[in-house]
């Protein structure tokens, strides 16, 4: 049992789990075609479009309600160092990568898709202050050292914004395909550093009323009470929508997780009355399982529950509400240790957890543990 994957598997959030390493990796079912096209911006049109808000760095749980994509784009990360340094080769005319950008269709503005730590820091830098201080090159060469934007010569200053950096500029239509589509360059994007997961990139392709949904839900008191603190990496979000997904869609799962959950939520974005229904049934079925001594059980030693054990269980609760059948503590604690106790149970909520097979072989085991245990009831 203790080979159980857990729903924060590691203390150090920005390690990705086997399973988040093995739905990135894993081959996409079709590949869609885009459109694109080449651009050069120099540094000074950047920085004034970022100024503008005609080119937005979109981030999860954004509330600007006119921007599409909801927030693929993790927090600041480059250090001082890394910073200087690209300023430094700006000023020294090297030729810098280029980044990725995404056309939003509706009002043509920009959407940073690759390059949010280029930017972020052409912006600060030109700006003048960075984590509220004066910003001035350390890590460079002697003949940059001390220098702030206010500092610059005047060749250094048009070195600085008359400088080209090369974009793709990929359109983006409202169709699920096109949303597939940008779905599958930003995955192969991200590599390097800390990488997004695939639900991290899912939030800000597929956004709409699901993504808020699934984030009120994921501050429901008892949710957070079963599952734990919040989780940065938006693993306990997915969670949420691996559990409604499969309690509405299960006899359609098919390997990659990434795939299922992907369309799911192109095809549910703007939420609707079997959502709604859904997330109800959840709210109700974690309010009942909020019981320390059940959640220990399902722990079965481990500091925390496994995100498969949680998924078929919460999914089984559901099914069971959905049938009017008794879903008290006295039902679920004796079905948990069942369950717990099972080889076969155990085994399919450990390694490849997105198989087919284990897939739907936890979910119809815990729901006639669970089933028979209310019906003795």
């Amino acid at each position: 049992m203790d080979d159980l994957e857990e729903l924060n598997v590691s203390d150090n959030e920005n390690v990705l789990t086997q399973e988040e390493r093995e739905d990135l990796e894993a081959a996409d079912e079709t590949v869609i075609p885009i459109t694109y096209s080449g651009q050069d911006f120099d540094v000074d049109g950047l920085v004034r479009r970022l100024d503008n808000g005609d080119m937005i760095i979109p981030r999860f749980g954004l509330s600007d309600r006119t921007v599409e994509v909801d927030g693929f784009q993790r927090e600041f990360v480059w250090s001082k160092r890394q910073m200087d340094r690209f300023i430094e080769t700006l000023l020294l005319e090297y030729p810098v990568p280029g980044i990725f950008l995404v056309k939003q269709q509706s009002d043509k503005r920009l959407l940073v898709l690759d390059g949010q730590q280029r930017l972020l820091t052409l912006q600060s830098f030109k700006k003048g202050v960075y984590n509220k201080r004066v910003f001035e090159l350390k890590n460079v060469c002697e003949q940059f050292r001390g220098l702030s934007y206010e500092k610059l010569s005047d060749a250094q200053r048009r070195a600085f914004d008359n400088a080209f950096i090369q974009a793709t500029v990929v359109n983006m239509d409202e169709n699920p395909e096109s949303r597939e589509a940008v779905y599958q360059i930003f995955e192969r994007l991200n590599s390097g550093g800390t990488q997004l997961t695939a639900h991290e990139i899912r939030v800000a392709i597929f956004t709409g009323s699901l993504v808020q949904e699934l984030s009120i839900l994921n501050d429901n008191e008892h949710w957070r009470s079963i599952y734990g603190p919040k989780n940065r990496r938006l693993r306990d979000h997915e969670l949420i929508l691996r559990i409604i997904a499969l309690y509405l869609n299960a006899q359609n799962y098919a390997a990659p997780l990434k795939s299922f959950l992907n369309r799911f939520m192109s095809e549910n974005r703007g939420s609707g009355e079997n959502i709604r229904a859904a997330e109800k049934m959840f709210e109700w079925s974690v309010e009942r399982m909020d019981n320390d001594c059940l959640i220990r059980v399902l722990k079965s030693n481990n500091p925390r529950v496994s995100t498969a054990v949680m998924e078929s269980f919460i999914v089984s609760v559901m099914h069971l509400r959905k049938a009017g059948r008794d879903c008290s503590v006295d039902t679920l604690f004796p079905a948990a240790e069942k369950l717990m106790s099972s080889e076969t149970y155990v085994n399919s909520c450990a390694e490849s957890t997105t198989n087919e097979g284990k897939v739907r072989a936890r979910l119809q085991e815990a729901w006639n543990v669970i089933n028979d245990y209310s019906s003795q009831s």
